[in-house]
């Protein structure tokens, strides 16, 4: 019977990871999409998840289809922590280990907040703002002792972790997550090819983060940080801008279809 229970526990613990990387998928798609429209002149902005969220919102059926990604969001938080805690992927408990598993709980504590978003807006008490934008945290990190390197130190890891995401994509190393096997070499050409893509353009993303917080601990201004929107708009600034914005835009498209395939072939072990 108490093995039964565990049985029971684990597949809905993995049902709800699953669920959590659609939804993920789903809300890093729409940034995505929006961000190719306006690159492209066809309507379209570009704006962050919470700005995804919104837009789910307003759709026919909208608050039916906000609920079912806000309960995916709170499955992946709960598969975020469960990494951190129990290590069901077997990271370890040396300093890589523990980095990784902490890693995977700052990520559950990101993801929260935008579950709390989701519910928020369903329930109708959003203020429409963000509490915990990127310029939000900045100026409470920089009201702190030491609070300029605090915003540096935070700045470099992120753009290790757009460098990480570029190494992911490149190396083919994600692959090991996934079990493809059932699908021939040319099936899995696809989602393999999508995936780089994806990552590629999210390390560009990170790494534009990271800078926007470096200048804001330069300055000291808190208005200076910035993130996934205001690293979109950069780069549709830039010469060829619509051209650069698509395509990140459609490499973000390109990450949550990743996200999606996680969800469908993610080697989800000893949960």
């Amino acid at each position: 019977m108490t093995q039964q229970l565990i049985d029971h526990h684990s597949l809905w613990v993995e049902r709800l990871a699953r669920f959590g990387y659609v939804s993920k998928g789903v809300v890093y798609s729409i940034v995505g999409l929006l961000a190719a429209q306006a690159a492209f002149g066809i309507g379209g902005r570009t704006t962050d998840t919470q700005g995804a969220l919104e837009t789910i919102v307003h759709q026919p059926f909208g608050k039916f289809l906000l609920t079912l990604v806000a309960i995916g969001l709170i499955g992946y938080v709960i598969w975020r922590f469960v990494q951190a805690i129990k290590d069901p992927e077997n990271k370890g408990n040396d300093a890589k280990g523990l980095a990784q598993r902490i890693g995977y709980a700052i990520n559950g504590f990101i993801y929260a907040g935008l579950a709390l978003s989701a519910v928020q807006i369903v329930m109708g008490t959003s203020n429409g703002k963000n509490s915990d934008s990127t310029e939000d945290w900045t100026a409470r990190l920089l009201s702190q002792p030491f609070g300029q390197w605090l915003i540096v130190t935070v700045g470099v890891l992120i753009i290790a972790l757009g460098f990480s995401e570029f190494y992911q994509a490149f190396s083919g190393k994600f692959r090991k997550q996934l079990n493809l096997t059932e699908l021939s070499n040319t099936e899995a050409k696809w989602p393999i090819g999508i995936s780089r893509f994806g990552l590629a353009a999210r390390g560009v993303v990170f790494c534009i983060i990271g800078c926007f917080l470096i200048e804001a601990a330069r300055q000291s201004n808190a208005s200076a940080a910035g993130g996934l929107d205001e690293a979109l708009q950069t780069l549709a600034q830039q010469p060829n801008g619509g051209w650069l914005l698509g395509i990140v835009a459609l490499g973000l498209v390109a990450y949550g279809i990743y996200t999606i395939v996680q969800a469908w072939y993610r080697r989800l072990v000893n949960v």
